[in-house]
């Protein structure tokens, strides 16, 4: 039986400046993760001589915007296939999960604009709850929704430490995954080819 749950309700606003200094570096990381998605958008084929700076600096992006996505998983998963794929899967998770702040900063300063969304009344009432369980699982789980929960526990006033934990190990699980596929995946290429 489904039990209606009353709208979660953000806690009072961070004091003004506060909340003002952390509008501006929302917009400033925004702003550059845009900027390196434009850089990367036509080079991802060159990113291999970068090794793990590469990894991390598209987990990095890819996380931090969703106007210009860049495909970090994918990376993740092909330069598993070339590096050691446990040091590919750490370092692209860590840099996901810094990605993630963008949309806890926005959350967190009030531009939330989902708040009607019933996802995000739904991730926002998981997170009152069960907050770093239910952002390990989003950040576990290939998704699109996790940015909402982001914006969700930035508004909640979610810790950021616990934020910036869960997150980071849901994200390095997940990547580590991708990157043994693509290491074992290039591996059996080769057995299968001969090579």
């Amino acid at each position: 039986m489904y039990t209606h749950h009353p709208k979660p309700t953000a806690p009072p606003p961070p004091p003004t400046r506060l909340l003002r200094v952390v509008q501006i570096l929302t917009i400033v990381a925004i702003l550059a993760a845009l900027g390196a998605a434009l850089y990367f958008r036509d080079r991802l084929q060159e990113l291999e001589q970068y090794g793990y700076a590469a990894v991390f600096m598209v987990g990095l992006v890819s996380n931090a915007t969703l106007i210009l996505p860049v495909p970090g998983l994918a990376i993740s998963s092909v330069l598993g296939g070339v590096f050691n794929p446990w040091i590919v899967g750490l370092v692209g998770g860590v840099g996901q999960a810094l990605g993630e702040l963008t949309g806890y900063m926005a959350g967190y300063s009030g531009q939330t604009w989902v708040d009607e969304n019933p996802v995000y009344n739904h991730l926002a009432q998981w997170m009152q709850r069960h907050g770093v369980l239910t952002i390990f699982v989003l950040a576990l789980v290939p998704n699109p929704v996790f940015d909402v929960g982001g914006l969700a526990a930035g508004a909640l006033r979610f810790p950021l430490w616990k934020f910036l934990a869960s997150c980071t190990a849901g994200k390095i699980v997940k990547n580590i995954i991708f990157a043994l596929a693509g290491y074992y995946g290039i591996e059996a290429l080769f057995k299968l080819f001969g090579s």
